[in-house]
């Protein structure tokens, strides 16, 4: 009887800890992933999960770190904790932090086998020792080869365990991130196939309903990702992430008003999380960049201003890589669709050549110049720009540069040719997933100048062909309209 008051204590503290559970699933969406952990960790891990399947890594990463914790045995929490450090669709892997989660765990493969308890945790587990270049097939290999390799142990996995909706999901995720060139359409239509089985059995699974978007996130498929899209907000609601992912279906169908709301909640969820870390609100970043296109896709350009001034006033401090390369992409679009070419001298900041924002930074600039007249400042700003880092992006947006000062010398033809050869380079590139990162697309700026010279039926040409890779784009319905 002495025990009664903590017996009753106990009862209601696992009460609650059922309530919050519950909780769980309401925000983050619902999985079963049967394991061998303890009961008291289950809740951890479970959101750890979701939270993985949400992209929401640091969060993912602290909560298996709190289930293993509770369960230092607990051979999932490990596996959940290590595979955070791997981004698929971002291509970012941090495999020594990995490594560091995974040897606590155990020293050797053979060790970390030895904790997991049932044959199907230890094949789960052992598809990390894969995806991390620890088995004899993967030791030595570089990332993209180790992703390719992961992606057919996943198939093994998926083919010994079909009716695993945790193992198909991953093998969907996968497949997507097999596509190291960029978007191709069969690649991505082979994770759908797979990720269908999930989300027509539980529609309220977060990863179906994420990598189902993310495989039709372009102008041709979005159509088929709009379920998705217009139910993962309600699926996900505490994850930043999946208010955004909505604005990547609604993006490649031109329907601004879903972009400009769901980065919005995306933004503030955001910063709600962050301020309960004590982390400095994200201004300059992935939301605020959607929110801002939006914007000035609707055409307006004041909400457009402050969603760039907040950045500019971040990175006149002490901004990291990301902000910077956040900003010039902002500062750009704002720039060539509001065609306040002005501005570009008003967000002003300061860039080193070999860092990847310096790209479009010194791009804007040069157009920027050369729409006022400015030659000299535009020569200068393509010689900083000659001096990032090579990629196929910048040799574009240099080129886009050099045609134009070539029409200014009065070279026209010459001129011409070559801006119509930069719109072939890069109609042959995948399509973004997002805003362009080519601020001015060269199919839209080959129309303005074949406009601007009376080539108005070769003009229209050109803005139709930009349309189908950005639908209802702002400036390229307003060139062709007029």
């Amino acid at each position: 009887m002495r025990n009664l008051p903590s017996i009753l204590f106990l009862t209601i503290l696992m009460t609650f800890a059922v309530i919050e559970v519950q909780a769980q699933d309401n925000l983050l969406g619902k999985i079963d992933f049967s394991n061998s952990g303890a009961a008291v960790a289950q809740a951890d891990f479970v959101e750890g999960l979701k939270f993985l399947h949400n992209f929401e890594y640091a969060d993912a990463a602290r909560a298996f770190k709190r289930a293993r914790e509770i369960d230092p045995d607990f051979a999932m929490a490990y596996y959940g904790e290590a595979k955070s450090h791997n981004h698929p669709l971002w291509f970012q892997q941090d495999k020594e932090a990995a490594m560091d989660v995974l040897n606590e765990l155990g020293a050797t493969v053979k060790e970390r086998q030895s904790k997991a308890c049932t044959q199907r945790e230890k094949d789960i587990l052992m598809s990390l020792e894969v995806l991390y270049g620890n088995t004899a097939d993967s030791k030595g290999l570089t990332k993209e080869e180790r992703d390719i390799l992961y992606m057919e142990t996943m198939k093994g996995l998926h083919e010994k365990y079909p009716n695993d909706h945790e193992i198909t999901a991953f093998y969907g995720l996968s497949i997507l991130g097999s596509a190291h060139e960029g978007r191709e359409y069969a690649i991505y239509m082979r994770a759908a196939a797979e990720l269908f089985d999930v989300w027509n059995e539980n529609p309220e699974h977060p990863g179906a309903a994420h990598y189902l978007i993310h495989s039709f996130d372009d102008p041709v498929h979005a159509p088929l990702g709009l379920p998705m899209a217009k139910a993962y907000s309600e699926i996900a609601p505490s994850a930043a992430h999946a208010q955004h992912m909505t604005s990547h279906i609604f993006l490649a169908l031109g329907m601004w008003d879903g972009v400009i709301d769901a980065n919005i909640v995306a933004r503030d969820v955001q910063t709600d999380r962050q301020k309960e870390l004590n982390e400095q609100p994200t201004v300059c970043g992935h939301y605020p960049w959607w929110l801002e296109y939006g914007y000035l896709q609707q055409g307006d350009i004041k909400s457009a201003e402050e969603v760039l001034d907040a950045c500019h006033e971040r990175i006149m401090g002490k901004p990291n890589n990301s902000e910077l390369w956040h900003f010039a992409v902002m500062r750009g679009h704002y720039v060539v669709d509001s065609e306040n070419w002005k501005a570009a001298e008003v967000w002003s900041g300061k860039f080193d050549p070999n860092t990847r924002g310096a790209v479009n930074y010194y791009y804007t600039s040069a157009l920027a110049a050369l729409k006022q007249g400015k030659v000299s400042l535009a020569k200068k700003a393509l010689d900083n720009l000659t001096q990032t880092p090579r990629s196929v992006e910048r040799n574009i947006q240099t080129d886009q540069i050099k045609a134009l000062l070539l029409m200014e010398e009065g070279k026209l033809s010459e001129g011409l040719s070559l801006l119509r050869k930069t719109a072939e380079v890069e109609a042959d590139l995948p399509i973004d997933f997002g805003p362009p990162v080519i601020v001015k697309p060269s199919y839209e700026l080959l129309g303005e100048v074949l406009s601007e010279v009376g080539k108005i039926i070769e003009a229209n040409e050109a803005y139709e062909k930009q349309l189908e890779r950005t639908p209802d784009r702002r400036r390229s319905l307003q060139g062709l309209n007029n």
